[in-house]
């Protein structure tokens, strides 16, 4: 009875379940997994762009020689180059995701019931695109500032100095427009990653919850984020792949990329010289990113819209 009390004290019933509160939530729950697991967002693509030739002097490295690698020639703040656009990325990408595929689920969900996998599946796929169809600009300019400590190594020209830089560069050089370059391919993993994500997790959760006798505890938040983040990191690793080469690519005067002219024309050069298997460069750093992530997010979230007295998800 006091814990309740003190809920109630904190915010009213109208405010916990509102959407705004629901959306701060979610931005906050997003932003404490990135920042605990953003080296491993680095490693990964720094991992994916190895082979390209911008960057072909660099020795192939797995996961931890590169992680190390970064930390020996970089500076380990170096992790989390590119933190402050990844956040603010979070800011509109996981708000909108979260409570767009929330809201969807509620419009045809029954009470008390699961949604059927198909309804799941296509609610996180307009959810997960949506949300990074908005915040494409701001995955662009952590994209490249991952890179800058890597170029400063190669001798070559530093493109970016901060996130402000990163925005005004590109404006500068291609128009607004340009700030959605790799938009087509970041959009695709994303709509497959929270395919993943969201379907997985909101199943699996509400299966074991009807179907077992855990209920909605810990233990269920963490078996339904352990099979989401390995779901996402298999279906959104290879259009990961695309999204880092055709983000990462020098342009010319006009923003026109120099190594890709799109997407499909990337896989298509990616596959005839690296292999198909080059689809999955990076799929182990992004799966432990992604398994992590999904637990820290999942467990943050859960446990606030418990503590405000907001339904659980």
């Amino acid at each position: 009875m006091a814990a309740e009390m003190a809920v109630t004290k904190i915010v009213d019933v109208g405010t916990a379940d509102a959407v705004w509160f629901k959306y701060l939530l979610s931005c906050i729950a997003a932003s404490c997994a990135e920042f605990a697991t953003y080296p491993l967002d680095l490693t990964k693509t720094r991992l994916q762009i190895q082979g390209e030739s911008a960057d072909s002097k660099v020795p192939y490295r797995g996961l931890f020689r590169t992680g190390l690698g970064v930390v020996r020639e970089e500076g380990i703040l170096c992790l989390w180059q590119g933190i402050t656009p990844a956040v603010f990325r979070h800011v509109i990408y996981t708000g909108v995701r979260m409570n767009g595929y929330e809201w969807m689920r509620n419009q045809v969900r029954e009470e008390g019931a699961s949604l059927p996998v198909w309804q799941a599946a296509l609610g996180g796929l307009l959810a997960g695109g949506t949300g990074q169809l908005l915040a494409s600009p701001a995955d662009l300019v952590k994209v490249q500032m991952q890179m800058e400590g890597r170029r400063r190594l190669l001798g070559q020209k530093p493109r970016v100095l901060s996130a402000r830089h990163a925005f005004q560069r590109i404006i500068s050089e291609g128009g607004v427009r340009s700030l959605w370059k790799g938009c087509v391919p970041n959009v695709q993993r994303s709509a497959l990653v929270n395919l993943g994500d969201l379907t997985t997790y909101d199943s699996v959760k509400g299966r074991l919850v009807r179907n077992t006798s855990l209920g909605d505890n810990h233990l269920t938040h963490f078996l339904a984020s352990a099979c989401s983040g390995l779901v996402s990191a298999t279906l959104g690793t290879p259009a990961d792949v695309v999204k880092t080469r055709v983000m990462n690519q020098p342009t010319d005067h006009h923003g026109r990329g120099l190594l890709y002219r799109n997407s499909i024309d990337c896989f298509i050069h990616l596959v005839r010289s690296e292999g198909l298997l080059a689809m999955y460069k990076g799929f182990l750093p992004c799966w432990m990113r992604m398994a992590p992530w999904s637990l820290t997010f999942w467990f943050t979230y859960e446990n606030m819209r418990k503590f405000f007295g907001t339904p659980t998800f």
